[in-house]
């Protein structure tokens, strides 16, 4: 978590790879109370790949090959098999803007990086 603060309450609150750690809506509720009117919510986090022919080549790779990987570099397959699933079992794109939207957040809207593979979020407390 990142925040920024300003005199009369956070200006700007930035997440990267957190959203899937929490109880999300009511991270991005608490998020929308702790700004200040105006203050704006920025997320990085892990997405759905959007060119198909990719995608099923993405979920081979992090499902097999980079829990094998793991297994070599760090002596442990178990993390990485659990970035893995965690990854897939994530929002899309739209899903987690709706939930923006839920929580209390307008202008709301995100940004593909990498074809998908990670998306910025990005709403205002009005």
């Amino acid at each position: 978590f990142f925040f920024f603060q300003a005199e009369d309450g956070i200006r700007d609150f930035c997440l990267s790879r957190g959203l899937g750690d929490v109880y999300k809506r009511q991270a991005l509720r608490e998020a929308h109370r702790v700004l200040k009117k105006g203050g704006r919510f920025l997320c990085l986090e892990f997405s759905k790949v959007q060119f198909e022919p990719f995608s099923s080549f993405y979920k081979l790779y992090t499902m097999n090959i980079l829990p094998v990987m793991g297994s070599f570099i760090a002596r442990d397959s178990d993390s990485y098999r659990y970035l893995a699933e965690s990854i897939d079992k994530f929002d899309d794109q739209k899903t987690l803007l709706n939930r923006l939207e839920r929580a209390g957040f307008s202008y709301c809207s995100y940004k593909n990086l990498s074809l998908g593979i990670v998306a910025i979020h990005s709403g205002f407390k009005l």
